[in-house]
């Protein structure tokens, strides 16, 4: 797709674009790139104590990497999403001025959670390698599980960012959908662990474990991440499938709306 062949064909210009919303984004900040940490680490404070303290409904081994294993893939893609569904208002005046690859802009948002992804698994894959020795086998595999995690990520912001230039109500209707969204994606909990849920509402669960496209996502990479196994066919296919369909979304969204970009903005 020539949408995403634009990445290498101005990668020049996409790297100056990442580096100006890097700076942006850390402007001015002591701690810099290691404020990523900070999000994913206070999550994991407050729902340790209320899950796994206060109210004791889930009994896991190590849960704070349990639910670092599953924030890492759910903060990513929120924050991503987020990010990059008001990007192309954010530089609305650059667009008018020049005319290039519009579609870069919000790659080059996802780009920098990108980073903070990496340094999320920077400091997690180590603690689960010293405290949990079972996943020495399998954590490769976060890395192809990874980028079509980025890949899915990608192509829907490509087609929230065109779609919130000419409706404004797209990005606030992401961020009312984000929370919810949040509680229905097994990052807190596994549905096996829900309380005769599967056994009284069968069919609920499954319906929002494959109708959620970040459910098999998050349990496809936390599988060999913190359980040191091999993820689900299912669950795999599913999070490529979910890739390539996001992406051709994106393409697709893109090419409808891209000559009306700068007339919308």
């Amino acid at each position: 797709m020539s949408v995403y062949a634009d990445l290498l064909r101005y990668r020049e210009l996409f790297a100056n674009l990442f580096q100006r919303e890097l700076r942006a984004k850390y402007k001015g900040s002591l701690l810099g790139v290691g404020w990523s940490l900070a999000y994913p680490l206070v999550l994991m404070g407050v729902y340790t104590v209320v899950f796994s303290v206060l109210w004791r409904s889930i009994d896991v081994k190590y849960y704070p990497l349990f639910l670092l294993s599953g924030l890492v893939s759910w903060v990513f893609f929120s924050s991503a999403l987020q990010s990059a569904s008001r990007s192309l208002l954010a530089n609305a005046n650059l667009i008018k001025k020049v005319r290039f690859p519009r579609q870069l802009i919000p790659f080059a948002v996802v780009g920098t959670h990108l980073v903070t992804l990496a340094v999320m698994l920077a400091v997690l894959i180590p603690l689960n390698l010293v405290l949990l020795p079972g996943t020495r086998d399998t954590i490769w595999l976060v890395i192809p599980l990874g980028v079509a995690l980025v890949a899915f990520t990608s192509g829907l912001s490509l087609a929230l960012a065109c779609l919130n230039a000419l409706y404004r109500d797209v990005e606030h209707l992401v961020t009312a959908l984000l929370l919810p969204w949040f509680f229905l994606t097994p990052v807190l909990y596994r549905f096996e662990d829900l309380p005769g849920a599967i056994e009284r509402h069968g069919t609920l669960v499954k319906v929002i474990r494959w109708g959620n496209p970040m459910a098999p996502v998050v349990e496809a990479i936390r599988d060999p991440l913190y359980f040191g196994r091999l993820p689900s066919a299912g669950d795999v296919v599913y999070t490529c499938v979910a890739a390539v369909v996001a992406l051709a979304l994106g393409a697709w969204v893109f090419r409808r709306v891209d000559d009306h970009l700068a007339v919308s903005l």
